[in-house]
């Protein structure tokens, strides 16, 4: 027996039930992954298996619906029948063979539904959803918690360890809560009392179904977010009848799906709400869960260790590595692969019908087709590169055997995360260079930093084959006067971080041009690592003075560093091409600091006046935009040079990340393609 006490004495410690004990006290929240229909469930036990493996304490997964009119759309996955639980074994099984313990999410989407039969307290249409839902009437509401009850009996006889309730994120049971979607006059509506009467009878008639020796998690909306949302005393009060009513853990749920401010994107502090599950601490005396935000061992110890909570939960961190808890234990925490909270690979898929995965992990949810396998046949490569695409195919190819070489012509690796990293609100990019870092380490890639190679170099080097991970260039868009004193590109300002006068244009509004953006209307402060700054920025409240944590709260918003334009030729909105979940936030964070767009413009010249813009086809009413400094965030051009004189000498060569497509900086695409391609040669 090991005498070296733990890194991580608070979140290695078991957890106590009454009839089981979780190993520790990290659950893996609830994440739809698109594996939750009838046709994945083989590939959904792998992916769950894998996070057994590696000692999370209570996994939970993604939302199963108890009836059809619950779920988020039409074919999504449902629990309803005993055939159900037959099928769902497979998932149960797997889990159990690797000493894990799973529970499934009941989720009931209410007026959320993106179908026509959505049903919910009162007929009143969510801002998101396309169709408004249909009043329920008595009995339909004594239908819905039957349903609930049926589901998790089902789920009980599937295997599973425990069921959670999922009453948070603006879904049906929040809806019954708050009056501004609970327009009921009968006993499920009007007084607090008679509005939290849904979640404490599907708690207690679930209870009296499954009986003593069964998980319930309820998943607590603790800070709604919203107008109108429930106060503190309101939230307290249906704890205690929770707990009251036979739950086992209460978990914490942060805001509205509808709500104005952002929750668990990359620019939200680490544990930005932890705070309000403490404020919990005492009220009732079942464990608690803090959630969102939280994805490294260190910062889930301290929130556990100041008694914030008596769990923490992790989502995405565990796309990000199935491996946390495991090498948290082992102390080798700078191993893991951290959640940049990027939504990209993860929420961004979901929302357009694909199967989630991992921007940092393109296995996850992909485990049964993507795997790392030792090679039979040892050969020599050389990478060329060491941005996200180089980095990622050095290492899995060290990692399976291969002699492996990556160059750069740089004296640090990471590429462009390098420039990511320095942006107000991507600070998480420093811990994805940190873990390549360490991987390249521990694979054994052979690093020449500092030296830019060309082909005769790696022709004489005598590899088997030669992967170009190169990058990409900034585009020169053609306007007179580009070559004046006043013009800087997006590298000078983010690495080589040339002086920038106080009025600035930004040309080009993609991606980059709002990084360029964001980094110049901050200079140095960044909220994201000033927790009560950054709520004080997006006006989020104390739920004890201010209802739904946001009613009366005035933004309380720094001056911009500069005066900033956000200039681009097409005509449509400003950053109408970023993520599909995090545009809104880059929008109205720049809307906050003041940043002025400018849509539809051509370029006509620069001079010592500025950048003269004019508008529309026939370019009328040419004007002078009084600037220090035009910045171009024009696009990139693939950096593929080695190509060519490389196939000319008969060297196998393959071109991924950004040699290979200059997208908007696709991280995404350039690790995916590069594990891809490396898993196979």
């Amino acid at each position: 027996m090991s005498t070296m006490t733990h890194p991580y004495p608070h979140l290695l410690a078991p957890l106590d039930l009454g009839f089981t004990t979780l190993k520790n006290r990290v659950l893996m929240g609830s994440m739809h992954t698109g594996l939750e229909d009838h046709e994945h469930l083989d590939r959904m036990a792998v992916y769950f298996a894998e996070r057994a493996r590696g000692q999370v304490g209570l996994i939970v997964t993604g939302g199963f619906a108890p009836n059809d009119a619950a779920a988020p759309m039409a074919g999504a996955g449902t629990l309803t029948t005993a055939h159900d639980a037959e099928r769902h074994r497979v998932v149960t099984r797997a889990v159990h063979e690797e000493g894990g313990k799973i529970a499934l999410q009941i989720l009931h989407t209410g007026r959320y539904a993106m179908h026509r039969h959505g049903v919910a307290p009162s007929a009143i249409r969510a801002p998101i959803s396309p169709h408004p839902p249909l009043a329920l009437d008595e009995a339909g509401i004594e239908q819905q918690i039957a349903d609930f009850v049926r589901c998790a009996c089902i789920a009980r006889d599937a295997g599973y360890d425990g069921v959670e309730i999922m009453g948070s994120e603006g879904y049906f049971i929040n809806q019954f809560l708050v009056a501004a979607t609970n327009q009921r006059t009968d006993d499920w509506g009007g007084s607090y009392a008679n509005r939290m009467r849904l979640p404490v009878e599907i708690v207690r008639r679930t209870r009296a179904a499954v009986g003593r020796d069964f998980i319930i998690v309820y998943r607590l909306s603790m800070i709604d977010l919203v107008p109108g949302g429930s106060t503190w005393e309101e939230v307290v009060l249906l704890a205690k009848a929770i707990e009251a009513a036979g739950a086992s853990i209460i978990n914490t749920g942060i805001g509205w799906h509808e709500a104005r401010i952002p929750t668990i994107a990359t620019s939200v502090p680490r544990g930005a709400f932890a705070w309000v599950t403490k404020k919990m601490k005492g009220e009732v005396t079942i464990p608690l869960v803090t959630s969102n935000r939280i994805n490294t061992p260190e910062v889930a110890e301290a929130l556990l260790a100041e008694g914030a909570a008596d769990m923490v939960s992790l989502a995405r961190p565990m796309l990000a590595d199935a491996d946390f808890v495991r090498k948290a234990a082992e102390g080798r925490a700078e191993q893991i692969n951290v959640c940049i909270g990027c939504n990209q690979a993860c929420l961004d898929h979901i929302f357009v019908g694909k199967v989630a995965s991992c921007l940092v992990n393109p296995r996850a949810c992909h485990e049964t087709e993507l795997n790392y396998l030792p090679t039979a046949n040892k050969r020599r490569f050389a990478v060329v590169g060491a941005g996200p695409a180089g980095l990622s195919a050095a290492t899995v190819l060290a990692e399976r055997g291969h002699e492996v070489h990556l160059f750069d012509a740089a004296d640090e690796i990471g590429g462009q995360l390098n420039m990511a990293k320095v942006v107000p609100g991507k600070e998480e990019f420093h811990g994805m260079v940190g873990y390549f870092e360490s991987r390249v380490a521990q694979s054994g890639v052979t690093l020449h930093l500092g030296q830019r190679v060309d082909a005769a170099t790696l022709i004489a080097g005598g590899y088997d084959e030669v992967i170009v991970a190169t990058g990409v260039t900034p585009r020169t868009p053609d306007i007179p006067g580009l070559d004046h004193a006043k013009v800087l590109s997006y590298i000078d300002v983010l690495r080589h971080r040339k002086p920038v006068g106080p009025r600035v244009a930004v040309i080009g509004a993609g991606g980059i041009g709002f990084d360029v953006a964001e980094f110049l209307v901050h200079e140095g402060h960044s909220t994201t690592l000033d927790a009560p700054a950054w709520r004080a920025e997006w006006g989020v409240g104390d739920p004890s003075v201010s209802r739904g944590g946001v009613e009366g709260v005035v933004p309380k918003i720094s001056p911009p560093a500069r005066q900033v334009y956000l200039v681009q030729r097409s005509a449509s909105k400003v950053g109408a091409r970023l993520g599909k979940t995090t545009g809104w936030i880059h929008r109205a964070a720049l809307k906050m600091k003041q940043v002025t767009a400018i849509e539809g413009a051509n370029y006509e010249r620069i001079g010592d006046e500025g950048l003269l813009l004019s508008h529309g086809e026939s370019r009328e009413a040419a004007e002078w935009l009084d600037v220090d400094n035009i910045i171009v965030c024009t696009g990139q051009e693939s950096l593929r040079d080695l190509l060519e004189p490389l196939k000319a000498a008969g060297v196998v060569t393959h071109l991924i990340g950004g040699a290979d497509v200059a997208a908007e900086l696709d991280a995404k695409r350039a690790i995916d393609q590069a594990c891809r391609l490396a898993a196979v040669l």
